[in-house]
Protein backbone atom coordinates (compact mmCIF):
# COMPACT_ATOMS: atom_id res chain seq x y z
CA UNK A 1 0.00 0.00 0.00
CA UNK A 2 2.13 2.81 -1.24
CA UNK A 3 1.39 6.01 -3.05
CA UNK A 4 4.19 8.49 -3.76
CA UNK A 5 3.36 10.75 -6.70
CA UNK A 6 5.02 10.04 -10.04
CA UNK A 7 6.44 12.74 -12.27
CA UNK A 8 4.36 13.84 -15.23
CA UNK A 9 5.62 12.04 -18.34
CA UNK A 10 5.09 15.07 -20.57
CA UNK A 11 7.34 17.16 -18.32
CA UNK A 12 10.03 14.52 -18.62
CA UNK A 13 9.74 14.49 -22.44
CA UNK A 14 10.18 18.28 -22.52
CA UNK A 15 13.54 18.12 -20.72
CA UNK A 16 16.66 18.93 -22.80
CA UNK A 17 18.91 15.97 -23.57
CA UNK A 18 21.56 17.08 -21.06
CA UNK A 19 18.96 17.47 -18.35
CA UNK A 20 17.61 14.00 -19.08
CA UNK A 21 21.08 12.51 -18.73
CA UNK A 22 21.60 14.27 -15.40
CA UNK A 23 18.20 13.04 -14.21
CA UNK A 24 19.04 9.48 -15.25
CA UNK A 25 22.36 9.73 -13.41
CA UNK A 26 20.64 11.06 -10.30
CA UNK A 27 18.12 8.20 -10.42
CA UNK A 28 20.91 5.62 -10.64
CA UNK A 29 22.79 7.22 -7.74
CA UNK A 30 19.63 7.30 -5.61
CA UNK A 31 19.01 3.66 -6.40
CA UNK A 32 22.61 2.73 -5.54
CA UNK A 33 22.35 4.63 -2.25
CA UNK A 34 19.14 2.82 -1.28
CA UNK A 35 20.59 -0.60 -2.13
CA UNK A 36 23.74 0.22 -0.13
CA UNK A 37 21.61 1.38 2.81
CA UNK A 38 19.59 -1.84 2.62
CA UNK A 39 22.77 -3.91 2.59
CA UNK A 40 24.12 -2.10 5.66
CA UNK A 41 21.03 -2.20 7.86
CA UNK A 42 20.29 -5.83 7.06
CA UNK A 43 23.61 -6.65 8.72
CA UNK A 44 22.25 -5.40 12.08
CA UNK A 45 19.29 -6.43 14.26
CA UNK A 46 16.08 -4.59 13.48
CA UNK A 47 15.82 -3.18 17.02
CA UNK A 48 19.29 -1.61 16.74
CA UNK A 49 18.35 -0.06 13.41
CA UNK A 50 15.10 1.30 14.83
CA UNK A 51 16.91 3.06 17.67
CA UNK A 52 19.21 4.68 15.12
CA UNK A 53 16.26 5.69 12.93
CA UNK A 54 14.48 7.20 15.92
CA UNK A 55 17.53 9.39 16.52
CA UNK A 56 17.49 10.41 12.84
CA UNK A 57 13.80 11.24 13.21
CA UNK A 58 14.73 13.65 15.99
CA UNK A 59 17.28 15.25 13.70
CA UNK A 60 14.61 15.55 11.00
CA UNK A 61 12.36 17.28 13.54
CA UNK A 62 14.94 19.84 14.59
CA UNK A 63 16.55 20.40 11.17
CA UNK A 64 13.46 20.80 8.96
CA UNK A 65 11.60 23.85 10.26
CA UNK A 66 9.24 23.85 7.26
CA UNK A 67 8.12 20.29 8.00
CA UNK A 68 7.91 20.99 11.72
CA UNK A 69 5.72 24.05 11.17
CA UNK A 70 3.45 22.16 8.76
CA UNK A 71 2.93 19.31 11.21
CA UNK A 72 2.07 21.71 14.02
CA UNK A 73 -0.25 23.74 11.78
CA UNK A 74 -2.15 20.51 11.05
CA UNK A 75 -2.16 19.35 14.67
CA UNK A 76 -3.40 22.57 16.29
CA UNK A 77 -6.88 22.67 14.69
CA UNK A 78 -7.17 18.87 14.82
CA UNK A 79 -6.21 18.22 18.45
CA UNK A 80 -5.59 21.65 19.97
CA UNK A 81 -8.68 21.40 22.18
CA UNK A 82 -7.39 18.14 23.67
CA UNK A 83 -3.67 18.82 24.09
CA UNK A 84 -1.53 21.75 25.20
CA UNK A 85 0.95 23.37 22.83
CA UNK A 86 3.82 21.48 24.46
CA UNK A 87 1.94 18.19 24.14
CA UNK A 88 1.25 18.92 20.48
CA UNK A 89 4.95 19.51 19.87
CA UNK A 90 5.75 16.21 21.57
CA UNK A 91 3.16 14.41 19.41
CA UNK A 92 4.58 15.96 16.26
CA UNK A 93 8.17 15.03 17.18
CA UNK A 94 7.13 11.44 17.97
CA UNK A 95 5.40 11.29 14.58
CA UNK A 96 8.69 12.27 12.92
CA UNK A 97 10.47 9.55 14.91
CA UNK A 98 7.85 6.96 14.02
CA UNK A 99 7.97 7.58 10.29
CA UNK A 100 11.76 7.80 10.23
CA UNK A 101 11.70 4.26 11.63
CA UNK A 102 9.26 3.15 8.94
CA UNK A 103 10.91 4.79 5.94
CA UNK A 104 14.54 4.14 6.90
CA UNK A 105 14.24 0.67 8.42
CA UNK A 106 10.89 -1.09 8.34
CA UNK A 107 10.14 -0.66 4.64
CA UNK A 108 13.53 -2.15 3.83
CA UNK A 109 13.53 -4.99 6.37
CA UNK A 110 9.88 -6.08 6.23
CA UNK A 111 10.35 -8.54 3.31
CA UNK A 112 13.03 -10.35 5.32
CA UNK A 113 11.26 -10.24 8.68
CA UNK A 114 7.69 -11.07 7.66
CA UNK A 115 7.17 -14.54 6.24
CA UNK A 116 4.59 -17.31 6.54
CA UNK A 117 6.51 -18.66 9.54
CA UNK A 118 7.90 -15.56 11.27
CA UNK A 119 5.11 -12.95 11.09
CA UNK A 120 3.67 -13.84 14.53
CA UNK A 121 6.91 -12.70 16.22
CA UNK A 122 6.19 -9.14 15.17
CA UNK A 123 2.47 -8.83 14.41
CA UNK A 124 -0.70 -9.70 16.33
CA UNK A 125 -4.11 -9.96 14.69
CA UNK A 126 -6.85 -8.28 16.71
CA UNK A 127 -10.46 -9.46 16.20
CA UNK A 128 -10.17 -9.85 12.44
CA UNK A 129 -12.86 -12.52 12.17
CA UNK A 130 -15.58 -10.40 10.50
CA UNK A 131 -13.09 -8.80 8.09
CA UNK A 132 -11.53 -12.17 7.17
CA UNK A 133 -14.98 -13.56 6.42
CA UNK A 134 -15.53 -10.70 3.97
CA UNK A 135 -12.11 -11.25 2.36
CA UNK A 136 -12.74 -14.99 1.97
CA UNK A 137 -16.24 -14.66 0.49
CA UNK A 138 -14.74 -13.71 -2.88
CA UNK A 139 -17.46 -11.20 -3.71
CA UNK A 140 -14.99 -8.32 -3.87
CA UNK A 141 -13.77 -6.04 -1.08
CA UNK A 142 -12.29 -2.55 -0.87
CA UNK A 143 -9.77 -2.22 1.96
CA UNK A 144 -8.68 1.22 3.19
CA UNK A 145 -6.06 2.60 5.50
CA UNK A 146 -4.29 5.95 5.96
CA UNK A 147 -0.78 7.32 6.42
CA UNK A 148 -1.04 5.88 9.90
CA UNK A 149 0.88 3.23 11.80
CA UNK A 150 2.70 1.09 9.24
CA UNK A 151 0.40 1.04 6.22
CA UNK A 152 2.85 -1.02 4.16
CA UNK A 153 3.04 -3.74 6.82
CA UNK A 154 -0.75 -4.07 6.85
CA UNK A 155 -1.05 -5.23 3.25
CA UNK A 156 2.23 -7.13 3.25
CA UNK A 157 1.30 -9.26 6.28
CA UNK A 158 -2.17 -10.13 4.99
CA UNK A 159 -0.66 -11.13 1.64
CA UNK A 160 1.91 -13.31 3.42
CA UNK A 161 -0.99 -15.05 5.14
CA UNK A 162 -2.33 -16.06 1.74
CA UNK A 163 -4.91 -13.34 1.11
CA UNK A 164 -4.50 -12.04 -2.47
CA UNK A 165 -4.42 -8.24 -2.43
CA UNK A 166 -4.07 -5.61 -5.12
CA UNK A 167 -2.76 -2.27 -3.83
CA UNK A 168 -3.38 0.89 -5.84
CA UNK A 169 -0.22 3.02 -5.98
CA UNK A 170 1.34 5.99 -7.71
CA UNK A 171 4.68 5.11 -9.30
CA UNK A 172 7.83 6.63 -7.87
CA UNK A 173 9.59 9.30 -9.94
CA UNK A 174 12.73 7.15 -9.95
CA UNK A 175 12.06 4.12 -12.23
CA UNK A 176 14.91 2.13 -10.66
CA UNK A 177 13.53 2.59 -7.16
CA UNK A 178 10.03 2.00 -8.43
CA UNK A 179 11.00 -1.38 -9.88
CA UNK A 180 12.83 -2.25 -6.66
CA UNK A 181 9.71 -1.46 -4.63
CA UNK A 182 7.36 -3.33 -6.98
CA UNK A 183 9.59 -6.43 -7.04
CA UNK A 184 9.92 -6.55 -3.23
CA UNK A 185 6.16 -6.20 -2.69
CA UNK A 186 5.17 -8.66 -5.38
CA UNK A 187 7.63 -11.19 -3.93
CA UNK A 188 5.53 -11.01 -0.75
CA UNK A 189 2.29 -11.61 -2.61
CA UNK A 190 1.04 -8.03 -3.00
CA UNK A 191 0.08 -7.09 -6.56
CA UNK A 192 0.47 -3.40 -7.39
CA UNK A 193 -1.81 -1.41 -9.65
CA UNK A 194 -0.75 2.03 -10.88
CA UNK A 195 -3.31 4.65 -10.01
CA UNK A 196 -3.28 6.51 -13.32
CA UNK A 197 -5.68 4.77 -15.69
CA UNK A 198 -6.52 2.15 -13.06
CA UNK A 199 -10.30 2.44 -13.27
CA UNK A 200 -10.98 -0.33 -15.77
CA UNK A 201 -8.62 -2.80 -14.11
CA UNK A 202 -9.99 -1.93 -10.66
CA UNK A 203 -13.45 -2.84 -11.94
CA UNK A 204 -12.11 -6.15 -13.23
CA UNK A 205 -10.51 -6.96 -9.87
CA UNK A 206 -13.74 -6.38 -7.98
CA UNK A 207 -15.81 -8.27 -10.58
CA UNK A 208 -13.72 -11.38 -10.07
CA UNK A 209 -14.04 -11.13 -6.29
CA UNK A 210 -10.62 -9.63 -5.53
CA UNK A 211 -9.52 -7.24 -2.78
CA UNK A 212 -8.55 -3.72 -3.80
CA UNK A 213 -6.46 -1.69 -1.33
CA UNK A 214 -6.12 2.09 -1.07
CA UNK A 215 -4.31 4.58 1.10
CA UNK A 216 -7.38 6.74 1.37
CA UNK A 217 -6.13 9.98 2.92
CA UNK A 218 -4.65 11.48 -0.24
CA UNK A 219 -5.62 15.02 -1.20
CA UNK A 220 -7.86 14.64 -4.26
CA UNK A 221 -7.82 18.28 -5.34
CA UNK A 222 -10.82 20.22 -6.61
CA UNK A 223 -12.27 17.14 -8.32
CA UNK A 224 -12.57 15.22 -5.06
CA UNK A 225 -15.52 14.89 -2.70
CA UNK A 226 -15.24 16.83 0.55
CA UNK A 227 -15.74 15.17 3.91
CA UNK A 228 -14.97 16.24 7.45
CA UNK A 229 -11.64 15.05 8.89
CA UNK A 230 -10.65 16.24 12.36
CA UNK A 231 -13.21 19.03 12.17
CA UNK A 232 -12.03 20.42 8.82
CA UNK A 233 -13.13 19.67 5.26
CA UNK A 234 -10.67 17.50 3.33
CA UNK A 235 -10.77 16.39 -0.30
CA UNK A 236 -11.12 12.60 -0.87
CA UNK A 237 -10.99 10.62 -4.11
CA UNK A 238 -14.41 9.78 -5.51
CA UNK A 239 -13.19 6.49 -7.00
CA UNK A 240 -13.37 4.58 -3.71
CA UNK A 241 -17.02 5.33 -3.06
CA UNK A 242 -17.99 5.00 -6.72
CA UNK A 243 -16.35 1.57 -7.00
CA UNK A 244 -18.06 0.40 -3.80
CA UNK A 245 -21.45 1.57 -5.08
CA UNK A 246 -20.99 0.21 -8.60
CA UNK A 247 -20.04 -3.29 -7.42
CA UNK A 248 -21.99 -3.34 -4.13
CA UNK A 249 -18.89 -4.46 -2.17
CA UNK A 250 -18.04 -3.78 1.49
CA UNK A 251 -15.45 -1.23 2.51
CA UNK A 252 -13.08 -2.44 5.25
CA UNK A 253 -11.21 0.26 7.18
CA UNK A 254 -8.12 -1.16 8.90
CA UNK A 255 -4.68 -0.32 10.20
CA UNK A 256 -1.40 -1.70 11.57
CA UNK A 257 -0.39 0.23 14.68
CA UNK A 258 2.84 0.05 16.71
CA UNK A 259 1.99 -1.38 20.15
CA UNK A 260 5.34 -0.83 21.92
CA UNK A 261 8.83 0.40 21.07
CA UNK A 262 10.46 -1.67 18.35
CA UNK A 263 9.04 -3.69 15.49
CA UNK A 264 5.81 -4.82 17.19
CA UNK A 265 2.46 -4.16 15.54
CA UNK A 266 -1.22 -4.96 15.87
CA UNK A 267 -3.43 -5.33 12.80
CA UNK A 268 -7.05 -4.41 13.46
CA UNK A 269 -10.23 -3.29 11.71
CA UNK A 270 -11.99 -0.09 12.73
CA UNK A 271 -15.11 -0.34 10.56
CA UNK A 272 -16.75 -2.51 7.91
CA UNK A 273 -19.17 -0.51 5.76
CA UNK A 274 -21.72 -2.84 4.18
CA UNK A 275 -23.54 -2.09 0.87
CA UNK A 276 -26.96 -2.23 2.52
CA UNK A 277 -25.96 0.73 4.70
CA UNK A 278 -25.89 3.08 1.72
CA UNK A 279 -28.56 1.35 -0.39
CA UNK A 280 -31.30 3.81 -1.33
CA UNK A 281 -29.39 6.88 -0.18
CA UNK A 282 -29.37 9.77 -2.64
CA UNK A 283 -26.08 10.96 -1.14
CA UNK A 284 -24.42 7.53 -1.25
CA UNK A 285 -20.99 8.78 -2.37
CA UNK A 286 -20.81 11.54 0.25
CA UNK A 287 -22.10 9.18 2.96
CA UNK A 288 -19.56 6.43 2.22
CA UNK A 289 -16.72 8.96 2.12
CA UNK A 290 -17.69 10.61 5.40
CA UNK A 291 -18.20 7.22 7.08
CA UNK A 292 -14.74 5.88 6.26
CA UNK A 293 -13.15 9.29 6.97
CA UNK A 294 -14.71 9.18 10.44
CA UNK A 295 -13.49 5.61 10.98
CA UNK A 296 -9.92 6.60 10.07
CA UNK A 297 -10.11 9.62 12.37
CA UNK A 298 -11.38 7.47 15.25
CA UNK A 299 -8.40 5.13 14.94
CA UNK A 300 -5.89 7.97 14.59
CA UNK A 301 -7.22 9.69 17.72
CA UNK A 302 -6.14 6.66 19.78
CA UNK A 303 -2.53 6.86 18.54
CA UNK A 304 -2.10 10.40 17.14
CA UNK A 305 1.71 10.15 17.29
CA UNK A 306 1.52 7.50 14.54
CA UNK A 307 -0.19 9.72 11.96
CA UNK A 308 1.83 11.53 9.29
CA UNK A 309 0.96 15.08 10.36
CA UNK A 310 3.54 16.55 7.98
CA UNK A 311 1.34 15.23 5.15
CA UNK A 312 -0.54 18.06 3.35
CA UNK A 313 -3.92 16.47 4.03
CA UNK A 314 -5.96 19.69 4.06
CA UNK A 315 -4.21 21.29 1.08
CA UNK A 316 -7.42 21.63 -0.97
CA UNK A 317 -10.38 23.40 0.62
CA UNK A 318 -13.90 24.07 -0.69
CA UNK A 319 -14.09 27.43 -2.46
CA UNK A 320 -16.13 29.05 0.29
CA UNK A 321 -13.64 28.08 3.04
CA UNK A 322 -10.65 28.96 0.87
CA UNK A 323 -12.10 32.37 0.07
CA UNK A 324 -12.85 32.96 3.77
CA UNK A 325 -9.29 32.08 4.74
CA UNK A 326 -7.92 34.41 2.08
CA UNK A 327 -10.20 37.20 3.33
CA UNK A 328 -9.02 36.73 6.89
CA UNK A 329 -5.43 36.86 5.66
CA UNK A 330 -6.12 40.13 3.83
CA UNK A 331 -7.68 41.67 6.95
CA UNK A 332 -4.77 40.52 9.08
CA UNK A 333 -2.30 42.36 6.85
CA UNK A 334 -4.12 45.65 6.96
Amino acid sequence: MTAPLGEDARAVRRRPAGSKRLLALRHRLEYAAVRLWALIINAFPVETNLRTARLLGNIWWWAMKRHRDRALSNLRPALGSRFSEQQLRTLARRSFEHFAQIYLVELVMTPRLISEWSWARYVTLHELGPALRELLRERGVIMLTAHFGNYELLGYTLARLGLPLVAVMRPLDNPWLNQFLVASREAGGVSLLYKKGASETADDILKRGGTLCFIADQDAGRKGVFADFFGRPASWYKSIGLLAMRHAVPVVVGYAVRTRPGFRYRIAVERIIQPEEWAGRQDGLAWITQTYAHALETAIRRWPEQYLWVHRRWKTQPKREAAGAAGQGDRATR
